[in-house]
């Protein structure tokens, strides 16, 4: 997952909650040790366009390219990024922003009806 795309590691940290979540269930451990879900997502611009979630296609072609991780409750971890072709505006950076907020909302929400239905 190291050498891998953004959209690879970010589906990588965000099935990782998943199996972590279900290890820890199995340990049965006194007190529950997580704080927090997990979730990650790419964003950039792609031909001019904000677009959320970028395949290997989109990702090779960004003019921006960012990943960015939060918990289930919209708090940032992690934002990595770049201007891979030109430098982009405070505007554009809140249109990923907002974008990566909904989608790692649905990652969440998709990470939690996984775990309710074991």
């Amino acid at each position: 997952v190291l050498a891998a795309d953004g959209g690879t590691r970010t589906a990588a940290v965000s099935g990782a909650y998943v199996a972590l979540h279900d290890a820890v269930t199995a340990l049965k451990l006194p007190s529950w040790p997580l704080r927090h879900s997990v979730a990650a997502i790419s964003a950039g611009v792609v031909k001019g366009r904000v677009v959320l979630d970028l395949n290997y296609e989109e990702d090779a072609k960004a003019e921006v390219d960012l990943n960015i991780a939060m918990t289930g409750e919209g708090k940032y971890i992690d934002v990595q990024g770049t201007a891979e072709s030109h430098p982009f505006d405070d505007k554009t950076l809140e249109e990923i922003f907002r974008l990566a907020r909904l989608g790692v909302a649905e990652i969440t929400t998709r990470q939690r009806l996984a775990l309710e239905a074991k």
